[in-house]
């Protein structure tokens, strides 16, 4: 197709048909548009396809970018040409009950929020649409915390090869993510004063992370210096690339441990330092989690902490002597107006 829009810019692009007829429609409908952009204010008709790769393009920086790129190829049958005003509510809805078929609803409320949240995109900030259709997520259950006794840890331990103990240990002594864990480097290690760090840009939260480095990640720290030269965990010299492997799930099924991920070894860390009285602030902190409200998951497992401050006014009250008010009672029952 091959015209030119009132403004002057020569529009030139292929019709995707090898039909004359539909080809010629779709030029007299783009011309139409270009024509009435230019005379009567209109905004352009931009499509689900310009609204994804303007987004993909802004959002390179986020943590979850390869994760955001998986879910758009996934909902890119049911948009692909779609004008943007066409998209509603409606359209959105019987994406989300495909998704919450295949899977579930909290996978379907990954997708659901990823249209939203390019969809409020092309309103707020790129004027391309007028308005934004109300999408409404799924109810999700609230999941346990998964986690494991140190006697369920020792189980595991044995059934593991010692590359990955190693990273295990690790894990468990900092509470670092997977890919943290992974892709550690010596550049981000002073054992000299027995702290890591994480940059900002390798952390989910995007603020960077001081690891410090117990007795026993000092230990885990020793036994791989001189192994590389510039990554901490390898296998046969070589840098590990990821720690969910065949290894790792057969030690789980030897273990006798089930419906547990490397990431609930984060989750273990997280409930033994509640566990012994860490403080959901220090967790916090110490995890890297940017909201408390990701930290709250632990406060359950802090009891005995929660006692012993609970027992503060205990003490208080323990300093009233109750014998005065029981005599300080009958006084005033005593009492003539």
């Amino acid at each position: 197709m091959d015209f030119v829009a009132p403004s002057g810019e020569r529009v030139r692009c292929s019709a995707g048909t090898t039909d004359k007829t539909q080809a010629q429609e779709l030029h007299d409908k783009l011309k139409a548009e270009s024509w009435r952009v230019d005379k009567l204010g209109e905004k352009p008709a931009y499509t689900w396809d310009d609204a994804a790769y303007k987004f993909l393009m802004e959002t390179t920086h986020k943590a979850t970018h390869k994760d955001d790129k998986s879910r758009l190829r996934w909902i890119q049958p049911y948009l692909t040409g779609k004008v943007l005003r066409d998209i509603d509510r409606e359209m959105i809805s019987r994406i989300g009950e495909i998704k919450a078929k295949q899977s579930s609803p909290a996978t379907a409320n990954r997708i659901l929020a990823l249209i939203r949240s390019i969809i409020r995109r092309a309103a707020l900030e790129w004027e391309w649409i007028e308005k934004v259709p109300r999408i409404r997520l799924y109810k999700e259950a609230k999941r346990r915390v998964r986690w494991l006794t140190p006697e369920q840890v020792k189980t595991l331990l044995v059934e593991l090869p010692p590359h990955q103990q190693d990273m295990v240990l690790f894990a468990l002594s900092t509470g670092l993510r997977q890919s943290n864990v992974v892709q550690l480097e010596w550049s981000q290690v002073d054992m000299n004063r027995r702290v890591a760090w994480i940059h900002p840009d390798q952390a989910k939260a995007r603020k960077a992370i001081l690891v410090p480095l117990n007795s026993v990640a000092m230990g885990v720290l020793t036994r791989q210096v001189g192994k590389h030269p510039e990554r901490v965990f390898t296998y046969h010299g070589k840098p590990v690339a990821w720690a969910n492997t065949k290894a790792w799930t057969g030690a789980l099924k030897r273990a006798g441990i089930e419906n547990f991920r490397w990431h609930d070894l984060r989750h273990t860390w997280a409930s033994w330092l509640a566990q012994q009285g860490t403080p959901l602030n220090v967790l916090q902190e110490l995890g890297g989690w940017e909201s408390e409200s990701m930290v709250r998951r632990y406060a359950h497992l802090s009891q005995p902490v929660l006692i012993e401050h609970s027992e503060l006014a205990a003490t208080m009250l323990n300093g009233t002597n109750m014998a005065q008010l029981e005599e300080k009672k009958v006084s005033d029952n005593s009492l003539t107006f």
